[in-house]
């Protein structure tokens, strides 16, 4: 299950971003309204959790916003408001759940849980691409009758590659969308998990690879002559 988490209080997104990547939840992190609004629009996320309060966009104009594009995503609420007229704002720009900070993370998870349910995310997610299978649910990578599990980041890395394949991305560009723009982890530790993804493709014997595209990045494409 992927998640975006739209929170401007640094300490409390990564906090979060924690509790969720212990529960096997994929989380991508941003602290403003207008970087919210762009990653939504990529799309691929399951549940959006948004902070209200944010600069650049608030998350009552960024939910209004994708909502009018069709987006239906189910979204939750976290904010210091906890009013009656602030709840009935939120749920009337199209959220489905509100929570008042402070909360306890155990209330956090359930909410985040029943969400889910909700929107029926925990059916199986497969995907494919030049004959591997990515399963969503299972972080297992596929070819044939192989298979691998993939650690949290791994996994992060690969879906990532797999939703958008013959895309060049940058090295910096996966270092915010894995470990977020405020990681304490070195640029290296890109490169590093691109050899870990390298071997575990090799390990299935996979007609797709990711190649490094000089100056720019890295792409995940087929071998000549594997299927699309």
């Amino acid at each position: 299950m992927r998640i975006l988490l739209a929170e401007d209080e640094v300490s409390i997104a990564k906090a979060l971003k924690v509790l969720l990547e212990k529960n096997k939840y994929s989380v991508d992190v941003v602290h403003d309204g207008e970087a919210a609004y762009d990653y939504i629009r990529a799309g691929g996320y399951d549940l959006l959790v948004l902070d209200i309060m944010m600069p650049r966009m608030d998350g009552l104009e960024v939910l209004k916003r994708v909502r009018a594009l069709g987006v239906t995503t189910p979204a939750l609420f976290l904010t210091a408001k906890s009013e009656v007229e602030d709840k009935v704002a939120g749920l009337d720009a199209g959220a489905d759940d509100y929570l008042a900070k402070p909360f306890a993370s155990s209330e956090f998870l359930a909410r985040v849980r029943a969400l889910s349910r909700r929107s029926g995310v925990y059916a199986p997610k497969v995907l494919q691409f030049a004959g591997l299978s990515l399963d969503c649910n299972k972080y297992q990578l596929s070819f044939g009758e192989q298979s691998v599990r993939l650690n949290n980041k791994e996994f992060q890395l690969l879906e990532l590659f797999m939703r958008n394949p013959r895309h060049v991305f940058s090295t910096e560009h996966l270092m915010e969308r894995v470990w977020g723009l405020d990681a304490e982890a070195e640029i290296d530790v890109v490169w590093t998990y691109i050899g870990f993804l390298r071997k575990k493709l090799k390990q299935v014997n996979a007609t797709a690879e990711l190649r490094t595209i000089r100056g720019a990045g890295y792409t995940l494409e087929a071998l000549e002559n594997a299927p699309c």
